[in-house]
């Protein structure tokens, strides 16, 4: 395969990750083509199958992608804020928060992941957030959000094993970026950022360029240590 044969989409790319991915893709010489997708530019929204579907249809993805990269999802629902406790939980917000972070991202699967190369090495990579670990969940609270992305976790799991029937080369993976100066989390981070969305970019795709077909099914940080289910 020629460097020049490469084609990627990114998928929640007007946000502040997301455009980072797009931009860093598009000024890498072996990505002959960067496909972008988004609710502002596009009019996509993961919620809405036709909308996907039709988002789907409109691209073209030539002799298909070697990356597939998905930024969307959401840290607030409906203008609430992470609970800190149960008296918080409202149903419709936390309906909200699994219709994006889940239900979106199963329906990303289910029309994109088709359109990934099948003869050669091919990556799907979603975000996710470390706070969606069960394992590693010792402070409580953000209920919504956790559990969504802990769906999401068991959402990409299902979808490696899916594509490994079709591609022994596939890699699938959740990725947690860190804490990133975005407009998403300006509220939250009370200053921890661990990078801007440049570096986080950078970070991120360096982590998928090492791993390999053996690894599709996991849950990585940025640094590429694996982060417990």
């Amino acid at each position: 395969m020629t460097a020049a044969s490469f084609n990627a989409l990114v998928i929640g790319a007007s946000g502040g990750i997301g455009s980072a991915i797009a931009a860093a893709l598009e000024n890498n010489p072996k990505y002959a083509s960067t496909i972008t997708l988004s609710r502002s530019r596009n009019r996509l929204d993961l919620t809405d199958e036709d909308s996907v579907a039709e988002a789907a249809h409109n691209i073209a993805p030539g002799d298909g992608f070697d990356l597939i990269f998905n930024a969307a999802g959401i840290l607030e629902a409906n203008g609430s804020g992470p609970e800190k406790a149960f008296k918080e939980i409202d149903g419709d917000t936390m309906t909200r928060a699994f219709a994006v972070n889940a239900v979106g991202a199963a329906h990303a699967f289910k029309y994109f992941l088709p359109m990934m190369k099948r003869d050669s090495r091919a990556v799907f990579a979603t975000l996710s957030a470390r706070v969606g670990s069960i394992g590693d969940n010792r402070l409580g609270g953000w209920m919504s959000y956790r559990a969504s992305k802990a769906a999401l976790n068991q959402i990409v799991r299902c979808a490696a094993i899916e594509e490994k029937r079709r591609n022994k080369n596939s890699v699938v993976v959740a990725l947690h970026p860190g804490t990133i100066k975005t407009p998403l989390t300006e509220k939250f981070a009370k200053g921890r950022y661990t990078a801007s969305p440049e570096e986080c970019a950078k970070n991120l795709l360096g982590v998928l360029n090492r791993l390999s077909p053996d690894q599709s099914g996991e849950f990585f940080d940025y640094a590429g240590e694996t982060v417990p289910w």
